[in-house]
């Protein structure tokens, strides 16, 4: 398929609270480098700023985030701030909280919940912003995350923060968070090449409560944050030469096709796969064509 004109809104529109987006946005881990946050070569900066503007000029209105999304000179909000600022009306900026690393890049423990508010307002300077749009709790091994989600729901009270999501986490987690505040996503590991029973009921309950399941690493499978994944197995390159697509675009419009609430935040460095990722939301499977993903992915389970 070719990527040259079409643009985010091919894939349709889902809302986060009161905020409509393009059911493919973008995600920004990948801007800092090779080695997403870890020790990696840095990005090249021009190149970076160029994809992010380049999305924007695609349609997208959906950039995901976070103040830990840094690699040696590259921070990914410094990023985003420099290519968007002043931000376009429509564009909603998704972050998350929760884990922190130092400023040599070593990982800490979760962060606690009165250490949440710095969190924010770390993202906010970075990004320029006097309030979030969304933010992500991003669950760290913890059993309940009332206590932290509460946290957010006081920032969200105080103005900083529009609306509240929850990430790497249990379906129970989501029924305790409703109760303290709504939810508006949920942001979780999934992808068709990593078969995921909990994942899935987080996707239904999603699905019946009207929240957004926005997965991460759809793209990377097993791969996770070094990159997308060189395992394409011969159901998905069948369905993509059938659509003379790639192996990633048929994992994003596979993606999409699992609920109008599914959101997806493909990320790259590289501004041809922008575009592919982009037309992956025109892609249009056949019933055929999904039933023998899905068993694919049940096999690889």
């Amino acid at each position: 398929m070719t990527s040259e004109t079409i643009t985010a809104d091919a894939a349709g529109t889902w809302k986060l609270g009161d905020l409509s987006v393009s059911r493919v946005g973008f995600g920004a881990m990948r801007l800092t480098g090779s080695a997403a946050f870890h020790h990696g070569t840095p990005s090249d900066r021009s190149r970076s700023i160029a994809v992010l503007r380049k999305a924007v000029e695609l349609g997208v209105d959906h950039i995901d985030t976070a103040a830990f999304y840094f690699s040696a000179l590259r921070s990914a909000n410094e990023l985003i701030n420099t290519a968007l600022a002043p931000y376009p009306d429509d564009l909603v900026i998704a972050t998350k909280v929760g884990p922190f690393r130092d400023y040599h890049g070593d990982w800490g423990t979760s962060a606690r919940p009165d250490r949440l508010r710095g969190h924010v307002e770390e993202n906010l300077r970075q990004l320029g912003r006097d309030h979030l749009d969304v933010v992500y709790l991003r669950r760290m091994r913890q059993d309940s995350i009332a206590e932290h989600f509460g946290a957010l729901a006081e920032l969200r009270e105080a103005g900083l923060i529009r609306h509240l999501g929850i990430s790497s986490v249990e379906p129970r987690h989501l029924a305790e968070a409703q109760a303290i505040a709504p939810v508006v996503s949920v942001q979780n590991r999934y992808a068709l090449d990593r078969p995921d029973p909990e994942a899935d009921e987080l996707l239904r309950l999603c699905g019946e409560q009207g929240i957004a399941f926005v997965p991460f690493y759809a793209v990377a499978g097993e791969a996770g944050e070094q990159g997308a994944t060189a395992l394409h197995d011969d159901e998905v390159l069948a369905v993509a030469r059938a659509h003379r697509a790639s192996p990633a675009q048929v994992r994003i419009a596979w993606t999409l096709h699992q609920g109008p609430h599914v959101l997806a935040i493909p990320g790259t460095g590289n501004p041809e796969h922008l575009a592919e990722n982009v037309a992956a939301g025109a892609l249009r499977l056949t019933d055929d064509e999904l039933a023998r993903l899905n068993a694919a992915r049940e096999h690889a389970g």
